[in-house]
């Protein structure tokens, strides 16, 4: 996707509120060999293009001064109350280096499932991205998880699906294979256990000796 980005020569907090009184955003692009460069953005665009998931998930061409650069988006600032974009980060992208960002998942053929279509189950998502490296060349927009052959109660895996070629999990907190989604179904055996278990203050069972 493309966008449009033009020099910041102002800064502070009270330019940056002239700017968005302006309809513009103040944002800053970093990295690379490049030192860091104060940008603005139109309002609008930006903020149109920011409801996009590809904007958030792939290579973004940036065009200032007349130059494309390749850019990754980094973070947003949104006005606390307010449909107002406050800040955005970008940052440079080296297509020799690999980068590490977060890749949205797409869950599909959830309603073909045996554990909806026989089961009835209710298909949580654990999961909506998971954080992955590789060169910008191979940084995929989604990774597919197909529920095809879910059944209830059974769990699908990271390792039940296979990354795109060139793509790296990074794992967190040494799980290295988290689970992505679940099937349940309601009144199973983990809702029946629930209900098995005494309410909270209710009385000992006749005959069970007392606490000691």
């Amino acid at each position: 996707m493309q966008f449009n980005a033009t020099p910041r020569s102002v800064q502070g907090t009270s330019a940056s509120r002239r700017l968005r009184r302006a309809s513009r955003v103040p944002a800053i692009v970093y990295g690379g060999k490049e030192q860091p460069a104060n940008i603005e953005l139109d309002h609008n665009e930006i903020y149109h293009a920011l409801r996009k998931e590809l904007f958030h998930s792939s290579i973004l061409d940036m065009q200032l001064e007349g130059k494309s650069q390749q850019v990754l988006l980094r973070s947003v600032q949104w006005h606390p109350y307010k449909q107002i974009v406050m800040h955005i980060d970008f940052q440079r992208v080296d297509a020799n280096q690999k980068l590490h960002t977060k890749v949205p998942l797409h869950f599909t053929n959830a309603e073909t499932s045996p554990a909806v279509k026989m089961s009835a189950a209710i298909i949580s998502h654990l999961f909506t991205e998971i954080e992955v490296t590789c060169l910008p060349a191979d940084l995929p927009q989604f990774i597919e998880v197909d529920l095809t052959n879910l059944v209830a109660g059974a769990s699908i895996h990271l390792a039940d699906i296979t990354l795109p070629k060139g793509v790296t999990y990074l794992a967190h907190r040494g799980d290295a294979n988290p689970v992505l989604a679940t099937a349940l179904v309601k009144g199973g055996p983990a809702d029946d256990a629930e209900d098995d278990k005494p309410a909270a203050g209710a009385a000992p069972a006749a005959g069970a000796a007392p606490a000691a």
